[in-house]
């Protein structure tokens, strides 16, 4: 082999050399990374672990906040608001109540409703306060209203202790109850306006109130709602758990027709012959929270005294020698600057309050318009053999269920009045002569919302002119009622109508106000103004069937043979024929 061939040999060694070495110096670097990497991650693994851990351990002894609770479904409180006729008012209200209970039920929203109304009355009190009244007629209403507002919250307060709990009752007598005490609250509001006289200051009044009439005739449609809703459960064999309760509570008590005496606790005599010689003297005397029923014995004599009793005196009885004999007076009126409302010789407020052979007057007379004799407040109320007098405005059923019997009744203009559940059977009443320039009416029932449960009702009664009116009455035209408000109510049934009433029965208000949205019915009367062939025509004026009318007979209308047979009192809890 020659040099120059060995030559290009060992060349050829020494680059495959300088190859091998470059490849293992790539191979290094390679390996360098990857060891640089495993390194970085598993340092990251172990800072991981080591966070991790930590927060474990801070969880377990500071949990995390739980989520924000779901809102009340908009579409169930739709659904519960669909059948109110003030639907805004209604869903806003409850929304405001129960606006985190995504569970929320119907009986949960009747809650609400009554807790917004409440609420609302008093918003609406300071709001009237800060109208600011100069006239003293204007005083004198607001203080009226502050007094019937009042009186809405106690109702109020009744509605929420039936419901506040869990464990609630019977349904059926639940909403007999809701359905009283509602019905008065819009009665106190309606009241509350009708105390100013007509003018500016009235319209920002009956602004104001407002809302408390919308709250009310919503609840009462969710009361029904609801009683319905419980109902259905009940007859489907559903929760036997107990949805409403309500105790009625009565102290056994007895009005004889016959005026069998009854044991007084108290006597009232004019002579002092008596435990005291006025009615007031005899009921201040009453013992705070007495047990039982409060008899009082007013012995034959005129009282010229303004009687109240008052809320907390529940329970009283009180009886005369006869309702000419045993007769309270007054003669306060409008004329002379005193509200409608203020006026009455004898006002019934206190729970379960009973009268027999009792007079009640007001001689103020014709000429100075409204002047009430009896204004009857309390609820379970029963007049019998009593005798109410005056002229317009005689006897006010304020508010709740009311009951008289043989009671003999006069006046001139709108003489039973007011906006209560009030059954009269066999009453006479009398239309006696009024001013020249009025015209007789005997009823003004004053029913504001379509869902109250009130009305007037005669059944077997007589409708007649007195002695001085009868030789004069065919100058005089009378009527059987016009309605005060735009659903009044009033059914007249098995009575004797006399020819005193004008043929076409019934007279407007002003203009069109609740001619189609009032309820007035007779039913198989008699009598010469019993004809029913020229009555009005009006989209309100009913001809009722037999069953249409028996759910205003005492029994379904005033629910009242439970409170009535306590009583023991005459009733007819049916139909006469």
């Amino acid at each position: 082999m020659a040099f120059q061939d060995f030559d290009l040999i060992s060349q050829r060694r020494q680059e495959e050399k300088k190859k091998k070495f470059k490849q293992r110096l790539i191979l290094a670097f390679i390996l360098s990374v990857i060891v640089i990497l495993l390194l970085a991650a598993a340092v990251c693994f172990a800072i991981y672990k080591t966070n991790h851990n930590n927060q474990k351990a801070a969880a377990a002894h500071h949990p995390p906040p739980p989520p924000p609770k779901p809102k009340t479904s908009q579409n169930m409180v739709r659904t519960v608001c669909a059948n109110t006729d003030y639907k805004k008012t209604c869903e806003e209200s409850i929304l405001k109540e129960v606006k985190n209970n995504a569970s929320a039920t119907p009986m949960d929203m009747l809650r609400a409703l009554l807790v917004a109304t409440s609420k609302e009355i008093d918003d609406v009190v300071n709001q009237v306060k800060g109208v600011g009244f100069e006239a003293p007629i204007k005083k004198a209403g607001l203080n009226d209203c502050l007094v019937l507002m009042k009186d809405a919250k106690d109702e109020l307060n009744s509605s929420m202790e039936i419901v506040k709990g869990e464990d609630i009752g019977k349904m059926s007598t639940a909403k007999d109850e809701l359905n009283n005490w509602l019905s008065a609250v819009i009665s106190y509001q309606q009241t509350c306006i009708d105390g100013f006289p007509e003018g500016a200051d009235k319209q920002k009044v009956k602004k104001i109130m407002e809302s408390v009439k919308m709250l009310g005739s919503n609840t009462l449609s969710i009361v029904s709602q609801v009683s319905a809703l419980l109902t259905k459960a009940e007859a489907s064999g559903g929760s036997q758990r107990r949805l409403m309760s309500f105790n009625h509570q009565h102290h056994r008590r007895s009005l004889k027709d016959d005026g069998g005496k009854l044991t007084p606790n108290v006597t009232v005599a004019k002579d002092n012959s008596g435990n005291f010689a006025t009615i007031n003297a005899a009921l201040n005397a009453m013992p705070k929270n007495f047990k039982g029923r409060y008899v009082i014995y007013v012995k034959e004599g005129v009282y010229d005294e303004t009687v109240v009793v008052a809320k907390d005196m529940a329970n009283v009885t009180m009886y005369g020698d006869g309702s000419q004999k045993s007769i309270i007076t007054g003669s306060k009126n409008f004329v002379d600057g005193v509200t409608t409302f203020e006026t009455a010789s004898f006002v019934a407020i206190g729970h379960g309050f009973m009268a027999q052979s009792l007079g009640f007057r007001n001689t103020a007379g014709p000429e100075k318009h409204q002047a009430v004799a009896l204004r009857v407040q309390s609820d379970h109320s029963i007049f019998v053999n009593c005798r109410m007098e005056g002229y317009k405005s005689t006897l006010y059923v304020q508010a709740h269920r009311q009951f008289y019997r043989s009671c003999y009744i006069t006046g001139t203009v709108d003489f039973i009045f007011g906006d209560a559940a009030a059954m009269f059977q066999n009453c006479n009443i009398y239309l006696r002569k009024p001013l020249e320039s009025q015209q007789n009416v005997v009823t003004a029932q004053g029913r504001a919302e379509r869902r109250e449960t009130t009305g007037i009702v005669l059944q077997n009664c007589k409708i007649l002119a007195d002695e001085k009116l009868e030789p004069e009455k065919a100058k005089v035209k009378s009527f059987l009622g016009r309605p005060w408000k735009e659903y009044s109510r009033t059914i007249i049934m098995e009575s004797e109508i006399g020819d005193v009433i004008a043929p076409e029965g019934w007279k407007e208000w002003s203009g069109d106000l609740g001619l189609k949205t009032l309820f007035y019915a007779e039913f198989n009367n008699k009598g010469a103004g019993a004809s029913m062939k020229e009555r009005v025509k009006w989209g309100g004026y009913k001809t009722l069937k037999r069953d249409d009318v028996l759910k205003f007979t005492v029994g379904p209308f005033l629910h009242g043979e439970d409170w009535l047979k306590a009583a023991d009192v005459p009733v007819r809890f049916g139909m006469f024929t």
